[in-house]
């Protein structure tokens, strides 16, 4: 009899700590649950009939939490590990019943050791990893309703991390509940392959089976997108209008996913924050680098499948020990180098994007965003805030060299207000690849809008500033839930207001004219015209140029 009723409660899914909890069960005890209806005031409700929600694959289960439907680690394509690895992403297999989507998804493989070893970073930004594998094709969705046939905008974010790091939560300012719920639309994240394990070309030594494997990151979002095309009506959303986003190397990934050709009918409008590029990496480069993973691997062409069979962590070390030889011997590398989008000409275009006036992507509205201090130093560094101006330019000299005190002074005179710590921050935050994307874009049909964040928080006496990745949260209005980076409370709201009915505005019609900013006209070579964010907000034309003129022509 014991024998019997543990191995029914296994069958019904209790480990071993379960049965160790429930010592006796009996054939009476073992009921229907019932179906009992939340407490007015209860927040959150989950249950057998709560949130289930239609895809192509099967059904999904999620949770209601705020009234918003919650559905997180979907699935849109299959394990990428194995045979999989280093091919376009394959749909997922079809499921019988209900899938429980109350989790998120595996993070894609990077290296996780010493994520958390600055506690400056780890306090301010309390990054979010879970479970890390190759099976990491998940995306997550929030919505108002389910399938009652209104057309609601909607938006896929593109999380950060360049190409190497990252996950659709990274960061608490990445949820959508607020913005779905406030703003009626349909917010969706997904994870997608990463670094090495998402970009390394071997079509070079491999033929015709790797002819895309330097790409098949930059699938995986394509593949998210035709997800969002044949299932987010069942979420409330338009298939119609949808708009990707991104903030840093996201923001790359949004605009080399608009010049993508696959990307005709699935994205409308584009959104980059802190981040974006004009060229892939070249493919003789990127060729070059497959060649030195399969040679660090020690392999041939013969036996290149191989390369699939090692475990992902190991790879890693394998294709970055070949990154380390790509740099000694060709040190002159494309867009960010290493493990990168690819112009293979069929997947990514060669040459500059936004190019082709008869491309698909001139349809397509963009909004680019950077912050001004993007890269300031001074958070956690007391000493550093004191800096005098021959202390900034002995700091920058590394990367700007002869022509450093140049462009410092020439900073200084731009903004005459600015303390010799925010110059620097300035001048090493530039805006020098945001204005070459708005000039691209700005020959094509479709507009560009250009927004600067200026907006700094009351936090480590003030030496925060407008770091990267702060304005995130405001556009998502999750100023209170990412309160480590803004303070919380009314003062960012305010602006989180203004900021995300410019965004809603922006995915309904292309335009983020929404009355609660002052007119925002769209951005002209010639005007430089930039939307400043901050407590009070206004159009300036080109606002850096003269300083940003002596920075040295990328």
């Amino acid at each position: 009899m014991k024998n019997n009723r543990r191995q029914f409660l296994q069958k019904i899914g209790l480990g071993t700590a379960g049965i160790a909890a429930v010592p006796f069960v009996t054939q009476a005890s073992v009921t229907h649950s019932k179906n009992i209806a939340p407490d007015e005031d209860q927040f959150l409700q989950i249950g057998d009939e709560i949130a289930i929600a239609e895809t192509a694959f099967g059904k999904i289960r999620g949770y209601k939490l705020n009234g918003v439907f919650t559905f997180l680690g979907v699935p849109y394509g299959d394990n990428t590990a194995g045979k999989n690895r280093f091919m376009a992403p394959q749909k997922p297999e079809k499921w019988e019943g209900v899938k429980d989507t109350i989790w998120w998804g595996n993070t894609a493989p990077q290296i996780m050791e010493n994520r958390y070893a600055n506690v400056h970073y780890s306090f301010a930004d309390h990054w979010n990893y879970d479970d890390v594998s190759e099976d990491c094709l998940k995306l997550n969705v929030w919505t108002n309703a389910l399938a009652d046939g209104k057309k609601r905008p909607v938006l896929v974010w593109l999380h950060g991390g360049g190409f190497t790091n990252g996950n659709g939560i990274e960061q608490d300012g990445y949820h959508g509940e607020n913005f779905a719920k406030n703003g009626d639309m349909v917010f969706v994240s997904i994870n997608h392959r990463l670094g090495p394990i998402g970009f390394t070309d071997l079509s070079g030594v491999g033929g015709s089976k790797y002819a895309n494997s330097g790409n098949v990151s930059m699938l995986d979002i394509i593949a998210s997108l035709q997800w969002v095309r044949e299932n987010i009506a069942n979420f409330g959303g338009d298939p119609g209008n949808v708009t990707i986003m991104g903030q840093s190397g996201g923001g790359a990934k949004v605009t080399a996913t608009m010049s993508m050709p696959a990307a005709k009918g699935l994205v409308h409008k584009g959104v980059a924050l802190s981040g974006s590029m004009l060229i892939a990496n070249d493919q003789e480069y990127s060729r070059k680098l497959g060649q030195f993973v399969m040679e660090e691997a020690g392999l041939s062409p013969a036996n290149l499948d191989k390369l699939q069979e090692i475990p992902w962590r190991e790879y890693l070390d394998v294709a970055n020990k070949a990154m380390e030889r790509m740099r000694k011997e060709f040190p002159q590398v494309g867009f960010r180098g290493g493990f990168a989008p690819v112009a293979d000409g069929v997947n990514i275009p060669k040459g500059e994007f936004f190019s082709n006036s008869n491309g698909p992507e001139a349809e397509m509205p963009l909004m680019i965003c950077t912050t001004f201090h993007e890269w300031s130093a001074t958070r956690a560094n007391p000493q550093l805030e004191a800096i005098d101006l021959n202390g900034a330019i002995e700091q920058l000299k590394p990367r700007f060299g002869d022509k450093t005190s140049e462009i410092v002074h020439a900073y200084q005179a731009n903004f005459p207000s600015k303390k010799p710590a925010e110059i620097m921050a300035l001048v090493a935050s530039n805006r020098q690849g945001a204005v070459a994307c708005g000039n691209a874009k700005a020959k094509q049909k479709a507009p560009v809008y250009m927004a600067w964040f200026g907006w700094e928080p009351n936090l480590y006496n003030g030496r925060m500033r407008a770091f990267h990745c702060i304005d995130i949260c405001f556009w998502f209005e999750n100023t209170d839930r990412m309160y480590t980076h803004t303070g919380g409370g009314k003062r960012p709201k305010q602006l989180a207001d203004r900021m995300s009915s410019s965004l809603l505005a922006f995915m309904k019609t292309g335009n983020p004219n929404a009355g609660t900013l002052p007119n925002w006209p769209k951005f002209t070579a010639e005007k430089g015209e930039t939307m400043v964010l901050n407590d009070t907000c206004e159009v300036k034309n080109d606002p850096d140029r003269t300083a940003r003129m002596t920075l040295p022509q990328a």
